[in-house]
This record gives C-alpha cells, sequence and structure tokens, in this order.
C-alpha cells in the first residue's frame, strides 16, 4: 500500500508503522505459544502504545510486563491492570507501588535479595499493604537474579511466609540468547531458561510456597522454544516490530521489520560518498546491536519509502541530528537529491522507538486515525 500524501510530506524525522508486519509478527508469537499452552504476557516497554498493545488480546484478560512504574501508570489508565513490573524493585519506588496498587492495579513486583525482601516487607506492615512479588532467577549470567534454587531463595520464602508480601511466582530473563550464533544455541538457552525457573519453582513449593507464575522471556527463546513444561506465561516485547539485531540472529527477515524512522536527504560529500540526512542518533539512536554480528549494519539499514533496501547503503556514521549514508563496500553511491525522503531499519526497535512521541502508520485498514500515540519521555 502506498504511503499517503500526508505522510511523505510529514517533517522528518518521524517514527512509521507498518500495521499488517505488526500483525503478522504478533500473531506468529501468539500461534507460537499456543501449540506450547502457554500464555503470552507481552513486554510493553517495545511499545509504549495502548493502540500497539491492545492488538496482543482478543478477550478481556490483557496481562502486560513494563520496564518502568510510569509504564504501569500509563497502561493501568488506558485498561491494563494485570501488570508485572519486569525490574527488580528498589525502596524509592515503594510508595509509587502503593498508589498502583490501591487505585486497583493487579501488580506485581520483581525481588532477587533477601536485603530488598525485608525493605519491602518493612513497608507493606507499616502500610497494611498486600504486595504479590516474583523472585528474579539468572537463568544465564546475562544480568540480574538469584542462581537457580540457590540458599537465598529459601531465605527469602521463610522470610515473607504468612506475612502481606506474598511470593507468587519466579521469573527469569534469557538475555544471552542476544548473542546466540545460531538457532540451535537459542534453543538451548531456551531449556536452560525454562529449567532455572522450573527448578526454583519446585523448591519454592517444596518449602510451602504457592508459585502459581513460572515466567521465562525474550523474543528468541520465546519463539524458538520447543518444550516449555512447567512455564505458565513468556514475556517478550521486540518481537512485535523485530529489528536489525533480531534479522542478524536469524530470528526475523528483513522483511518482518514493522519499525523504520523517516529521514530526509539535506546534503551530500560527494568526494567522501557521503549522502547527509536529518536522522542522526537522536532519531535513531546510539544502539550498535548489529557491530558483534556477522553483518554490522551500521546504524540502520536505509531503504526507500516502500521499505525495500537500496543496494548496500546503510548509516555509517551518526551525530547528533545528523546522519550519514555510505556504501557498506565503499562502492559508487547513488545521488539522491536534497529532499528525497528515505526510511532506515534499526538495529534495537525498543531504543529506537523511545526518542519519539508517536507513530505515523501504513497499511492501517478500517481506521483513518494516522497516528498513534506514545508515552512520552523516558518513561
Amino acid at each position: 500500500m502506498p504511503m499517503k500524501e500526508t505522510q511523505i510530506t510529514q517533517e522528518t524525522p518521524y517514527l512509521l508503522l507498518d500495521i499488517k508486519k505488526l500483525d503478522a509478527n504478533i500473531a506468529r508469537m501468539q500461534t507460537h505459544l499456543a501449540k506450547l499452552n502457554v500464555q503470552l504476557r507481552p513486554h510493553v516497554k517495545t511499545n509504549k502504545s495502548a493502540q500497539v498493545a491492545s492488538r496482543f488480546f482478543d478477550g478481556a484478560e490483557k496481562p502486560i510486563t513494563v520496564s518502568t512504574l510510569h509504564e504501569a501508570d500509563f497502561f493501568a489508565q488506558h485498561g491494563f491492570t494485570d501488570i508485572l513490573y519486569g525490574v527488580a524493585i528498589a525502596p524509592n519506588k515503594f510508595e509509587h507501588v502503593k498508589k498502583l496498587i490501591l487505585a486497583g492495579t493487579a501488580l506485581k513486583l520483581i525481588l532477587d535479595n533477601l536485603q530488598t525482601a525485608k525493605l519491602l516487607l518493612d513497608f507493606a506492615s507499616l502500610h497494611h499493604l498486600p504486595v504479590n512479588v516474583l523472585l528474579e532467577i539468572d537463568s544465564d549470567g546475562h544480568r540480574s537474579g538469584l542462581p537457580p534454587c540457590d540458599a537465598e531463595i529459601e531465605a527469602i520464602a521463610q522470610l515473607l511466609q504468612g506475612s502481606l508480601v506474598t511470593i507468587c511466582g519466579v521469573m527469569t530473563h534469557a538475555g544471552n540468547s542476544y548473542n546466540s550464533k545460531s538457532i540451535a544455541e537459542i534453543e538451548q538457552y531456551a531449556n536452560q531458561e525454562r529449567d532455572a525457573v522450573v527448578s526454583s519453582a519446585d523448591m519454592l513449593r517444596a518449602l510451602g510456597v504457592n508459585v502459581s507464575i513460572v515466567s521465562v522471556g525474550s523474543t528468541p527463546t520465546a519463539l524458538f522454544s520447543q518444550d516449555l513444561t512447567g512455564v505458565t506465561e513468556v514475556r517478550a516485547g521486540v518481537f512485535a516490530f523485530f529489528d536489525l539485531v533480531m534479522a542478524g540472529l536469524g530470528v526475523c527477515e528483513l522483511n518482518d521489520i514493522a519499525l523504520s524512522v523517516v529521514t530526509t536527504v539535506i546534503g551530500h560529500q560527494k568526494d567522501k560518498g557521503w549522502i547527509i540526512t536529518d536522522a542522526g542518533w537522536m532519531a535513531l539512536s546510539r544502539d550498535r546491536g548489529t557491530a558483534n554480528q556477522k553483518v554490522d549494519q551500521g546504524y540502520g539499514i536505509v531503504c526507500d519509502l516502500q521499505g525495500n533496501p537500496i543496494g548496500d547503503l546503510i548509516v555509517t556514521a551518526a551525530n547528533q541530528e545528523h546522519g550519514i549514508i555510505s556504501s557498506r563496500s565503499q562502492g559508487h553511491v547513488e545521488h539522491f537529491p536534497v529532499g528525497t525522503q528515505l526510511r532506515i531499519l534499526p538495529n534495537h526497535a525498543c531504543s529506537t522507538a523511545a526518542q519519539y512521541g508517536g507513530y505515523h502508520l501504513i497499511n492501517l485498514e478500517n481506521d483513518a486515525t494516522p497516528y498513534w500515540e506514545r508515552i512520552n519521555g523516558w518513561a
């Protein structure tokens, strides 16, 4: 479907979302997880949009994961009340948590150490506030979390037993799957992720804890898991848009990427083979997630307005407001006149989308709305 004239003349840079690709990507994930009999709890930090998030769900249940409590505020106000805050809680956020819970949000927090558990217990007791928590398990040494079946898990369970702070589950994130060199390696991380949380859940149940949520999540492992026995839900976010990192992992094709940045040619450095645009790292983000992959895509692949890659052009450098396009192979670069508009496929959909307050849409049927808002700012 051609882009509307109003989109072609829109001031650049701006964020463009292909709705048909978005819906196809969502359907792919839903179909895969349905075969494994697990629920999807999408991570909305990627899209930060009520309109996008609504497309994940057909029924009344709309469980989501957020990365900030400001996201939780926003989505709760838009009817998404079953919310997992997917970052280990800190004491300076307890008051914000209280406001959300008292407003009726079924908020779940993450704990990964005994010290924070004690502080949260003191706060909950002081304010007579029931709080539900999941213990974060470190399944691959990627980031935070407790080692599977660690003694500190038992200590936290004993501390919270019979209190206002209820352990309702365990969760993990297979972040190292983003460094995989093959689909087989992604599948290994998926098994490792599953085993870490299932064994920890079994340990808690043996201690008398009623574990109802066993949660895993990363886009690569979610799409290539073959057996999620013992897991109840999957968290993932970037799958809805995909990006060049996911394409480099073999998780998607370039044509699956639903998100791009529209930019305008503003000048040239002919002797250097450069095309200068108005989309620098403020528009594309500084993320160079493909730099360590087999193919380094610079700051993004250059496409025409229909989304077709143009030769081997990439954004090879980015200043704050200026993007420099050149040939990956240092070959001949077609001369695009000043005013020509191009689309850039991003390395990391989450960080690129975070630069914008909303999406301009293409391929949206039965809806005249040309723009969907996102949460503004750092939220």
